[in-house]
């Protein structure tokens, strides 16, 4: 499989990379359905009720403590996956990375084009008048952070209960819709809608590589269950 793999992105110039929580994991940023993830951990109310905008809007001091533990890893570094994307990417044979991760880890190993479907915790706006904060306003800052007018810092991140941003959705559909290749990646395919976007995808091949099997895998040409990193990272061996 992992010769097939290389091989096909070898003789191939237009691949898309669609990718999840798996991504990020090797970096130390866990995952949310996992043995470990935030689903499988107790909390006063469950995680998606503190990250909706209805909890954030109620609650807003309770969302605070529960993102800035469990949602911003500060210490994470790229790791074979994206360093490997990012190399795709300089070669030329990458055109696109659309993303369900927020954790910037992409932009940090090089890449360009990366389509945040969910957000990024890196980017922070005031909800009354709009200025922009990066991750110090949240990170050094303590219960509800506030901008100097006053008006409440929000991450820009999607929460439960909003919608993705239309312009993210539209390039998406479109970089997927003209590929060539379309390689899936460290995703379970359970959250939508941006699950449903490889829907638009009526390329050559279609490749799944995760730990855990997908609803997509009977549809897809090569699937590698395994780590992301490790068979991204196989593509630049010397071994075939």
């Amino acid at each position: 499989m992992y010769k097939d793999l290389k091989d096909i992105i070898r003789n191939s110039d237009n691949i898309v990379f669609f990718g999840g929580a798996g991504v990020s994991t090797e970096s130390g940023i866990p995952d949310f359905r996992s043995t470990d993830g935030l689903y499988n951990q107790r909390y006063k109310f469950p995680p998606e009720i503190i990250l909706s905008h209805t909890f954030f809007m109620k609650n807003t001091a309770d969302f605070f403590d529960f993102y800035r533990e469990k949602m911003i890893f500060p210490s994470a570094r790229p790791n074979k996956a994206h360093i490997a994307l990012a190399k795709l990417e300089q070669m030329g044979k990458l055109k696109a990375i659309i993303t369900q991760n927020i954790d910037g880890l992409h932009q940090s190993a090089g890449s360009k084009e990366v389509l945040e479907l969910h957000g990024s915790v890196l980017r922070n706006y005031c909800m009354k008048c709009h200025k922009f904060f990066g991750l110090d306003a949240i990170i050094n800052s303590s219960g509800i952070p506030k901008c100097d007018c006053g008006g409440t810092i929000k991450p820009d991140v999607v929460l439960y209960e909003e919608g993705l941003d239309n312009n993210i959705i539209y390039r998406s559909v479109d970089y997927i819709s003209k590929a060539e290749i379309l390689i899936v990646g460290g995703t379970s395919l359970n959250v939508y809608p941006a699950a449903g976007l490889i829907n638009y995808f009526s390329g050559k091949k279609l490749v799944l590589i995760n730990k855990s099997v997908t609803q997509a895998d009977n549809n897809a040409d090569i699937v590698i269950h395994s780590s992301i990193g490790e068979v991204l990272d196989s593509i630049f061996s010397q071994d075939d």
